[in-house]
């Protein structure tokens, strides 16, 4: 077992930035890119580890695939690993987002870049509902997990529940019923040989342990870089004080994902402090959207038209410092609970109600990249997000299908289905565009 080839750090290093580049589609797609490159693909992180970790990362405030990619990469090579997946997920995004932010403040919106991530997003969609079959296959067994995974997608879909209190309560669920989820365990096995972590893990039973120390104190050097210089920019007061606090308080109660806040960010950056008006908002939203990584750099377009470079610098350390303190100091405990047999009936639950979540979030995506007019109507408790038919989004469908051929069909891969159809929506795009103006004017 020792001598299976461990992929090294720098084989990793690869992997993280190829992952970081290609994290389209908002938390479900980013989900969906990790299992596919660690899970499916190189059979590093088993099922039961990746869904292990996926749970944790849920329960947490800030961007939970973001968060995942750093627990992942602490479990394969320790504290470097995860800081390393962790920083790759976010910097081409982030670096991405920096300069569409100064392309937009100096020359407003560019059509040959916005059609390019139009084409990007129609991929995404077919590689979100590809992934979501294959995660829902192998992590949900019998009746009863079905059961719950539907449950958790209703209480996000129809009646908006926080995403943690619906996994808590899955969890609660899997602890009454143990017996009722003793049969699915924590993933249906992998046909072939055991992922190449677990082999390591059963001849190294103490690594875990070695690597908690370790991920412990750099968890609390996470925190001390985040709360020292943000208290200094506080003290000194002004513009940077007030982006470091308010975005540091973002930081903390972004559960569920950026969604669950981006409302309350745009009220209170637009009609507090003023820094940008309600259509930039709605334009770094869009650009947010398109770009890789976590759609919460939304709030790095926020500081760059508030303060510039600085800005946006200062906000994406106040946003994202705290998700490395977050995983570096849970999850040496979390992975201790991975064999912990009476807990396996609260893991299985949690896993079928992931299901769910990630159902509802590939869904929320869905409907927006083909539909343009989406009503929420009220139906006694519930609200439902309804597209109107005649909004629909012909070359998005379009460029969908095309994916769907792509992947399925033509089994091109994740990387040429998206330069294919990026591609066809570079080309395609700016001619509808023009021919809907024409026919309007």
């Amino acid at each position: 077992m020792t001598s299976l080839p461990f992929p090294s750090f720098a084989e990793a290093l690869r992997v993280w930035f190829r992952i970081g580049c290609l994290s389209f589609g908002g938390p479900a797609g980013q989900i969906a890119l990790l299992h596919r490159e660690v899970v499916e693909e190189r059979r590093w992180i088993s099922d039961a580890r990746f869904l292990h970790a996926l749970n944790f990362c849920t329960l947490l405030p800030g961007p939970e695939a973001q968060q995942l990619a750093t627990y992942l990469g602490w479990l394969m090579h320790g504290v470097r690993g995860g800081v390393a997946a962790g920083l790759l997920f976010i910097l081409p995004g982030a670096l991405v987002m920096l300069a569409l932010s100064a392309i937009y403040v100096g020359f407003g919106e560019v059509p040959l870049i916005a059609a390019l991530f139009f084409g990007l997003k129609c991929a995404v969609l077919v590689i979100v509902v590809e992934a979501l079959l294959r995660v829902a296959r192998r992590a949900l067994q019998g009746a009863v997990a079905w059961a719950l995974a539907v449950a958790a997608f209703a209480a996000l879909f129809l009646f908006g529940l926080p995403f943690p209190v619906v996994v808590l309560g899955a969890a609660l669920i899997g602890l009454a019923m143990p017996a009722a989820f003793a049969g699915g365990g924590h993933g249906r096995p992998q046909d072939g040989p055991p992922a190449l972590l677990d082999a390591l893990l059963a001849a190294e039973p103490d690594r875990i342990m070695r690597l908690g120390g370790a991920a412990r104190r750099a968890g609390l050097i996470a925190l001390a870089l985040w709360v020292w210089p943000v208290a200094l920019l506080m003290n000194a007061g002004g513009l940077y004080g007030d982006l470091a606090w308010f975005f540091s308080k973002m930081a903390i109660v972004t559960f569920g994902g950026a969604y669950a806040v981006l409302a309350y960010v745009a009220q209170e950056a637009v009609e507090h402090y003023r820094w940008l008006s309600a259509d930039q908002m709605l334009a770094g939203l869009g650009l947010a959207e398109t770009t890789p990584g976590p759609l919460i750099l939304v709030l790095q377009f926020v500081g760059y038209l508030a303060a510039g470079v600085p800005g946006a610098l200062l906000v994406v350390w106040a946003t994202f410092a705290p998700c490395f303190a977050w995983i570096f100091l849970g999850a040496p405990y979390v992975e201790r609970l991975h064999d912990v047999a009476r807990l396996k009936g609260a893991l299985a639950a949690v896993t079928a109600a992931v299901v769910g979540v990630i159902a509802n979030l590939a869904l929320w995506f869905g409907l927006r990249v083909l539909f343009g007019v989406i009503l929420e109507v009220p139906v006694g408790p519930m609200r439902l997000e309804v597209p109107v038919p005649a909004s629909l989004d012909s070359l998005a469908l379009l460029l969908a299908l095309l994916a769907a051929v792509a992947l399925f069909r033509m089994k091109l891969g994740v990387v040429k289905t998206l330069g294919l159809t990026a591609l066809a929506g570079l080309v395609l795009k700016p001619a509808a565009d023009w021919l809907l103006s024409g026919f309007g004017g």
